[in-house]
C-alpha cells in the first residue's frame, strides 16, 4: 500500500486497515511457526505498511496540534 492511498483515507478507514493488517500479520507468523508459510517476504510488507499507516496518523496528530497552539 502506498502512503498517497493511505493519505486518502480518512482516520476511520486507516484503523480498520490497521486492525486487519496486523491480524494478518499475526496469522503469517503462526503459518511461520507451524512450517507452512512458503511466502517470507510477506512480513517485511507488512511490516512496512503499518509503519506507513502509524506515520500518517502521528503526522494527522501533529498537525492537528499545531493547528490548536
Amino acid at each position: 500500500m502506498k502512503a498517497s492511498e493511505i493519505r486518502e483515507m480518512k482516520a476511520e478507514e486507516i484503523d480498520i486497515k490497521l486492525d486487519e493488517v496486523r491480524d494478518e500479520l499475526k496469522n503469517l507468523r503462526f503459518s511461520q511457526v507451524s512450517g507452512q508459510l512458503t511466502d517470507q517476504t510477506r512480513f517485511r510488507a507488512l511490516r512496512r505498511d503499518i509503519a506507513r499507516m502509524l506515520t500518517i496518523v502521528n503526522q494527522r496528530a501533529t498537525e492537528v496540534k499545531g493547528k490548536e497552539a
